[in-house]
């Protein structure tokens, strides 16, 4: 579902801006203050209301074009998407055979089975919570979807710049999500922020990388994926 503010287009809100950083080594003593050159895309930032005035000032609006993570060359695209709750995202296999997509862990527990080339499933996302996407023949693919229960939600880029548009004044309860950190030291990154005409810019924010961090993961039986056929096999 998407949302719009009841404005004129002329009185619409400058976006809350904020800026993160990722600091990587281990948790705690030892940690290295961020460079500047690093990559700090894809931490996604959303701002839960506290004043039920807010959500008097959006309403439903026709949906626009619905996301898409298409399967092609053995892998996601894109690897990031983030929806609101009740959003449905289409997989559609764009690569010249099979695919599977799963999801059997935290958010939206689905399995789509095996579909062929050219084919199209749909999931909807009717709660909150991050999903991690694999597919159960190609272990190199991974991808994750984040559903959060508020239209007012922003991913950084490479620089950690992150823009949130259409916000209206009011407190709210900020919330950062990132790959590759952990729950625990996102958790501790919640806090409230109050919103206003003069405070649009949250300043920064510093996400803690896990240096433990793999993308290795089982299939959907909890069973280490079985190795590539040998040499004079066909394969997909």
């Amino acid at each position: 579902m998407v949302f719009a503010l009841l404005l004129d287009a002329t009185d619409q809100p400058k976006p809350v801006v904020l800026h993160v950083a990722i600091q990587s080594g281990s948790l705690g003593a030892g940690t290295h203050p961020p460079k500047p050159e690093q990559n700090a895309s894809d931490v996604v930032v959303w701002l839960k209301p506290l004043d039920p005035a807010v959500l008097t000032t959006v309403r439903s609006t026709p949906a626009g074009p619905r996301p898409e993570v298409i399967q092609k060359n053995k892998s996601f695209h894109p690897h990031l998407t983030v929806v609101h709750v009740g959003s449905v995202v289409d997989f559609p296999n764009r690569d010249p055979f099979f695919h599977n997509v799963f999801s059997l862990f935290d958010g939206k527990r689905f399995d789509l089975g095996l579909y062929e080339a050219g084919a199209t499933n749909s999931v909807r996302f009717d709660h909150e919570g991050v999903s991690y996407l694999f597919c159960n023949i190609h272990p190199e693919m991974s991808a994750v979807v984040v559903a959060v229960d508020t239209p007012f939600y922003g991913v950084s880029d490479r620089a950690g710049n992150i823009a949130i548009p259409n916000v209206p004044d009011g407190k709210y309860e900020l919330h950062v999500w990132y790959e590759r950190s952990v729950p625990e030291t996102l958790k501790d990154l919640t806090h409230t922020v109050r919103i206003s005409v003069d405070a649009r810019d949250l300043g920064g924010i510093t996400v803690q990388e896990n240096p433990s961090f793999t993308p290795v993961h089982k299939n959907k039986y909890g069973q280490d994926y079985a190795p590539p056929p040998k040499q004079g096999y066909p394969q997909p």
